[in-house]
């Protein structure tokens, strides 16, 4: 089965630097685990969310870091690491020896996890030379008190053989991202740059779910909001003017390729402005 893994990064990716190859070698990684999960029944009771949603199972330009979850109703008895520990045996036989590494329990609703594997790499050969101490390191969260209003639908993938998720729809993931946009504590241009795809790929977002996440989490907590075309680009447009986007564009960078990462050239404030006058509501 190690072959599948050294076949994928071969033949699937076209990396014209080190920093690409590892990237797809972490992607590759993403989507062992995905499938290990759903051996393990993983996706009874949990969704697929976030950036690396839309990298794998929308094909977004970008490669991602973390696998982002969230409960399909409110389960405060979500055993993440139970899950996980059955996933690791199902991805030994691909060379993984992963461990479970710097549990997060700051948030008892919220429960990360990283998965660190230090083996992979011996079994593969390499096009670009790679640093042999940098280990695979993926951040694994679920959120187990989910804001309501998603809407979930079956995917399909066909790596490392054909299996089945349950993933939030793509105006569900807008909303995600929206909420992470207006809301984080810290500024992640991996966001600003998925906002962007999803505009101009005219998508709108799911806004029973954004006016519940707004409610449950960030600077609107418990307020009555009522959420409006006028409220939210208000609120994003505000967002946009507070940023150094200099400092924006850094978080991104390492996440495209070179060619892509050009179109970075243009970000600025009045480039998002932009973006968000043309938000379909």
């Amino acid at each position: 089965m190690k072959d599948i893994i050294q076949n994928r990064l071969d033949n699937h990716y076209d990396t014209k630097i080190p920093e690409d190859e590892l990237n797809a070698l972490k992607e590759i990684t993403q989507e062992v685990a995905l499938y290990a999960l759903y051996k393990v029944g993983f996706f009874e009771k949990a969704c697929f969310i976030g950036g690396t949603c839309l990298r794998i199972v929308h094909s977004l330009d970008r490669f991602s870091e973390d696998l982002d979850f969230s409960t399909r109703t409110i389960d405060p008895d979500f055993d993440l690491d139970a899950y996980l520990e059955k996933a690791m045996e199902v991805m030994k036989p691909y060379g993984y020896g992963l461990t479970i590494d710097e549990k997060d329990l700051t948030d008892k609703s919220v429960q990360s996890r990283f998965l660190k594997d230090d083996s992979i790499k011996k079994v593969l050969t390499f096009k670009h030379k790679q640093d042999e101490r940098q280990k695979i390191k993926i951040k694994v969260e679920i959120d187990t008190r989910p804001p309501s209003g998603a809407v979930d639908k079956v995917e399909y993938i066909d790596f490392p053989d054909d299996f089945q998720i349950l993933a939030h729809d793509i105006p569900s993931l807008m909303s995600g991202k929206i909420h992470a946009l207006l809301c984080r504590s810290y500024t992640k241009g991996r966001d600003w740059y998925d906002f962007s795809w999803y505009v101009k790929n005219n998508y709108s977002p799911n806004l029973e779910l954004l006016e519940n996440a707004l409610k449950q989490l960030g600077p609107w907590k418990g307020q009555d909001i009522q959420l409006s075309e006028t409220f939210l680009k208000e609120a994003l447009i505000q967002k946009v003017r507070s940023l150094n986007w200099e400092d924006v564009k850094v978080d991104v960078r390492k996440f495209l390729n070179p060619l892509k990462a050009q179109s970075l050239d243009i970000w600025n404030t009045e480039f998002f402005e932009s973006r968000v006058k043309k938000l379909k509501i």
